[in-house]
């Protein structure tokens, strides 16, 4: 192994990997490795300028007696960057140190260590290189060594009902409703990004943690240290990005349903809200709006005058946020051309198809810069100069007709490699022209990439069933959301997929829905609504009539008591304006999501830790919602401090479990006081 200092950097060459390890911000190291001749300039997911990019480098020398004599060679080498020091000893072996106490160690069982010799037959070694076959990509495994009794946080939204990830194997891969934004933090006082946007797999095993990239041509991961979850987080968005300023006329009611159909649909839903007292802040306008899929405007037969619809709404002060998908059908104006000069998506094998909804169609190729600029200008003419707001990227995965990944093909390479980037890069279509307006916007997108925070992208969790199960992974999928460093996250209030609206099962699961949302970074109703027996507005196989629609959605739709219910946490959520408009705030000074889990607010606490049906809104409420049909009571932790329950304002002292009351009417919240 050899070893250099480049200026303030560690390398070391063995074998034909060269290893890079330079200081990367606050308490931070940059760990990159590469069997090609040099690294590539990506920085993929460390977007922002590093506070501190020079390390203190120091080699240690030993001695060797040859036939000839005596020569001196470095035996290890260590580079450190505040409190975060990394080690490689002779064979390349990259141990991790938090203030001289090892964090993590890279699993190794072959000949050559010095790390458990009794295994060491076994030939595994910590960095796996195997070439593909025609290609200068790699697969990667990288391996490293267990931490027994470790919690593990963060990794993005898998809809599953455990929040600890300790113990879980998680693809690496975007679907709907899964969105892989690869930052973990750790119990044990670390945090590390996996800085590479290939396709793979995490195992956080009790035997050993393994990442695998399936094509790659350099290992990229950075790593942090800090006393507290807050100030891990805080020094992770700081290299990665962290999310701008958030609308402050946004903070309120969102209103959607599938789909309103015409541009009378969404005035008569409006001025029904303004009849009844209730500010809606943006109103939502649903896929099949256009003609085809890849027109990207709007069916003139049903919307005949956008700009004076939009016009209306400005005036009753509700923003107007579109539908935007990134498919282009054949029969799509735009097919052809982008086709032609290489803007979408490219198939390795068979038909020229990537997404088969109700269309025969190829998605665009985002990471074409020429790509983001054909379609920014023709949503700008068919959208924005209409006074459009804000766009709802929907399919952001994008949403592939199967998810074989090996069968497609992007402007910056094969999909394996850099898939998991797509959705930042659908953002930007947007994002990167309308920053320039100089004033606040967020759009809408269901799938996000470590750093898509900064880039104006309220998530969601896409489209989840309507079940209390559902909604107990909803929490789960937030918090570790927040965690992976994306504040801006919400749901569907109900879940997405209904098949009776006058359900008093499924009422109930809106009701519950409704108020845990009104705790959380965005309030907005929306859902697929069954059951399907509106009529189709006409006979056409395209345009925006034909498709279905789902049943009304506003919050008056599900009877009297309900609506009563609705409209009383609605003045809740506006009562806490100037409170959540602070939370906001904060995400964009230290990265700090608006929901959180307990253990981010109460670090010294053992058992918070171990809670995942209850969270902290912003660091002043504890909510803890009903995930079960007829539950009307549930016991509540409360750490160390008073609370008073919002119901009644009874204070009870913390360090302890209580049983409280929870109505139809009320999911228990409580106040720090």
């Amino acid at each position: 192994m050899q070893f250099f200092d480049d200026n303030g950097a560690l390398v070391a060459k063995n074998n034909g990997e060269t290893l890079r390890i330079e200081a990367w911000g606050k308490d931070g190291l940059r760990v990159r490795a590469t069997m090609l001749p040099k690294f590539t300039d990506h920085t993929w997911a460390l977007s922002e300028t590093p506070s501190v990019t020079k390390g203190d480098v120091k080699l240690y020398q030993a001695e060797q007696r040859t036939g000839d004599g005596v020569f001196s060679y470095a035996s290890e080498a260590s580079i450190q960057n505040g409190r975060v020091k990394i080690v490689v000893n002779m064979v390349g072996i990259i141990s991790i140190y938090r203030d001289d106490e090892l964090m993590l160690r890279e699993y190794y069982r072959s000949y050559g260590g010095t790390i458990s010799k009794e295994s060491r037959c076994l030939k595994i070694v910590n960095r796996e290189w195997k070439g593909i076959i025609g290609g200068d990509d790699f697969s990667l495994n990288l391996k490293f060594e267990a931490n027994k009794g470790e919690k593990i946080f963060g990794m993005g939204q898998y809809q599953q009902d455990v929040m600890d990830l300790k113990g879980c194997v998680l693809e690496l891969a975007q679907r709907n409703s899964q969105i892989s934004v690869p930052f973990m933090l750790s119990s044990k006082g670390y945090g590390l990004l996996w800085n590479n946007p290939a396709v793979g797999r995490v195992t956080f095993g009790n035997n050993y943690t393994e990442w695998i990239a399936r094509s790659t041509k350099e290992m990229d991961y950075w790593v942090t240290a800090a006393d507290t979850p807050k100030q891990i987080v805080e020094n992770y968005t700081a290299v990665s990005g962290r999310a701008p300023e958030f609308p402050e006329e946004l903070m309120g009611l969102w209103q959607c349903k599938l789909r309103y159909r015409t541009q009378d649909e969404v005035l008569e839903v409006a001025r029904a809200y303004q009849k009844e007292g209730i500010k809606i802040d943006q109103i939502v306008i649903d896929f099949f709006h256009w003609t085809v899929q890849g027109d990207w405007k709007f069916d003139t037969k049903y919307w005949p005058d956008p700009k004076a619809m939009v016009d209306e709404l400005h005036s009753m002060g509700i923003k107007v946020i579109v539908s935007v998908w990134p498919s282009v059908d054949r029969k799509s104006e735009n097919f052809y051309p982008m086709a032609e000069r290489g803007l979408l998506i490219r198939t390795e094998r068979g038909a020229m198809q990537t997404y088969d909804y109700q269309g025969d169609c190829v998605e665009i190729d985002t990471f074409n810069p020429e790509t983001r600029k054909y379609v920014w200008e023709i949503c700008k003419k068919n959208y924005k100069d209409f006074g459009i707001d804000a766009f709802w990227l929907d399919n952001s995965e994008p949403d592939y007709g199967v998810y074989d990944f090996e069968n497609y093909r992007y402007y910056e390479g094969p999909a394996l490699a850099v898939s998991n980037m797509y959705p930042q890069m659908y953002s930007r279509v947007f994002y990167d022209e309308m920053v320039k307006e100089g004033k606040p916007f967020a759009n809408l997108l269901r799938c996000a990439w470590a750093g898509s925070q900064k880039y104006a992208n309220v998530v969601w969790s896409g489209d989840v069933p309507s079940t209390f199960e559902a909604f107990y992974d909803q929490l789960q999928c937030g918090l570790n959301m927040g965690i992976a460093g994306i504040p801006w996250w919400t749901t569907d209030i109900g879940g997405f997929m209904t098949d009776d609206v006058k359900d008093p099962d499924f009422r109930q699961l809106l009701i519950r829905w409704y108020q845990f949302a009104v705790y959380s970074a965005v309030l907005r109703m929306h859902g697929d609504r069954g059951p399907y027996d509106i009529p189709p507005l006409d006979n056409r196989d395209w345009g925006g009539g034909y498709l279905h629609t789902g049943q009304p959605n506003e919050l008056w739709s599900y009877g009297e008591d309900n609506y009563r219910i609705m409209r009383h946490y609605y003045d809740i959520r506006i009562s806490m304006h100037d409170y959540i408009k602070s939370l906001y705030k904060e995400a964009s000074e230290n990265g700090s999501p608006l929901i959180r889990p307990m253990f981010y607010e109460f670090p010294d606490d053992e058992k918070c830790w171990e809670l995942q049906d209850q969270y902290m809104f912003g660091d002043k409420y504890l909510v803890a919602p009903i995930f079960k049909l007829n539950q009307f009571e549930r016991e509540v932790y409360l750490p160390a401090g008073k609370w008073a329950l919002t119901s009644d304002g009874k204070v009870y002292e913390g360090g302890q479990t209580v049983k409280v009351a929870a109505p139809i009417e009320y999911s228990p919240v409580f106040e720090r006081v």
